[in-house]
């Protein structure tokens, strides 16, 4: 039984069959979802799916790609968000210069504002990065998130960069581009993380793992990257699913 550590099940292109889908997830061998969250609408999406499925959690928080648009009644919102029982996490935040679509500055700005939201609430954070790993690190070191924890989802950073995360306590996150046949870099990361620093996720419905990449991504196809993890490890799949809950529970503070 697998714990999808980050999906988004908010997402329109699950309006037609969310609830179908949802409800079948324990026959899929999916115990465990969290639904983290995009902005402040995604984060209520999340809290009510939370609210109606026993096994879903959530997260609360503005992704970079939105970051122009927080204000600090948005700030407001998410601290009252962050308060419902099972709201486990402040996230998905960080920072985005593949798309830019949010000034840097700004995206830094309320990156920093989001952690120390974080922090103040003593929840851990879901770290996003693309194309912007220096200034990411750095903002993480300088507003201490460590102290909270956090994970670095879908991780395609280098080696190097990877042991920075690891020092600092915080976890990694492997989803379905870990199946494609151009993830050295990724196999050498998993290859190089201990087992009790690794998450799997599906960002559902993103990042579809082979072979069904182009088609839309849900939490059952998690398998597919928690049997490459496995190979790589030259563990049981069995392995890969236990250890995984069990850091899932432990970085977000799930007791079952």
């Amino acid at each position: 039984m697998f714990f999808d550590s980050h999906a988004h099940y908010d997402d329109k292109r699950f309006d037609t069959d969310r609830e179908a889908l949802l409800e079948s997830m324990q026959q899929k061998k999916v115990s465990y979802i969290l639904n983290a969250a995009s902005n402040t609408d995604s984060s209520l999406q999340g809290i009510n799916l939370a609210k109606e499925y026993d096994f879903v959690y959530a997260s609360v928080g503005v992704h970079p790609h939105d970051a122009a648009e927080i204000t600090e009644e948005t700030m407001q919102v998410l601290e009252e968000y962050i308060k419902q029982p099972k709201v486990v996490a402040v996230g998905e935040i960080g920072l985005d210069y593949y798309y830019d679509y949010s000034p840097r500055d700004v995206q830094q700005y309320w990156f920093r504002r989001q952690i120390q939201l974080a922090r103040d609430v003593k929840k851990p954070i879901i770290i996003h990065m693309r194309d912007a790993t220096q200034d990411t690190m750095n903002i993480v070191m300088e507003e201490k998130a460590f102290e909270v924890g956090g994970v670095f989802h879908c991780y395609s950073g280098s080696l190097e960069i990877a042991k920075q995360i690891l020092q600092m306590g915080m976890y990694i996150s492997i989803a379905g581009p870990i199946t494609f046949k151009n993830a050295t870099k990724a196999v050498e990361v998993v290859k190089a993380v201990p087992m009790d620093r690794l998450l799997i996720e599906t960002d559902a419905p993103y990042l579809t793992p082979a072979p069904y990449r182009g088609k839309r991504n849900d939490s059952s196809f998690i398998h597919y990257t928690a049997q490459k993890v496995a190979d790589i490890k030259g563990i049981s799949i069995e392995e890969v699913a236990k250890q995984t809950m069990q850091n899932t529970f432990s970085l977000f503070g799930i007791k079952r």
